[in-house]
């Protein structure tokens, strides 16, 4: 049977989004496990400035497909981002607010406690 999985808070790890469904298990939380090599576990709030630097990276967020039933994001809306790629926008002035309640413990081993910390929106009541 598998833990229950952990928050960088060292509480329950809580959803992210269901709407849109996010998570690389697509389950609305940022879990991960052996499979997710990109580590999908920063939940961010996206905004118009991260949306704009993730596609200049070449990872287009904003852009509907369909075909892989994707609307595409809108700022506002809440996605689970890999840790390194968080890591890039925060060392860049891009990064987007974060939940820490709904961040995984394991993004504590490539993110620094204090960017995850400077980029944390208050708990949710």
């Amino acid at each position: 049977m598998k833990e229950p999985s952990v928050n960088v808070l060292g509480g329950p790890l809580e959803s992210c989004s269901m709407q849109p469904l996010t998570g690389f298990y697509r389950n609305g939380c940022c879990d991960t496990g052996p499979q997710d090599t990109g580590r999908h576990t920063v939940c961010a709030v996206m905004t118009a400035e991260f949306l704009a630097f993730s596609k200049y990276l070449g990872n287009d967020l904003s852009t509907p497909r369909p075909e892989y039933g994707f609307a595409g994001l809108k700022p506002g809306d809440r996605w689970c981002l890999c840790a390194l790629r968080f890591l890039q926008a925060w060392e860049e002035g891009a990064a987007p607010a974060i939940r820490l309640e709904a961040t995984h413990r394991s993004t504590l081993d490539v993110v620094p406690e204090e960017a995850l910390r400077a980029c944390a929106l208050p708990p949710e009541d």
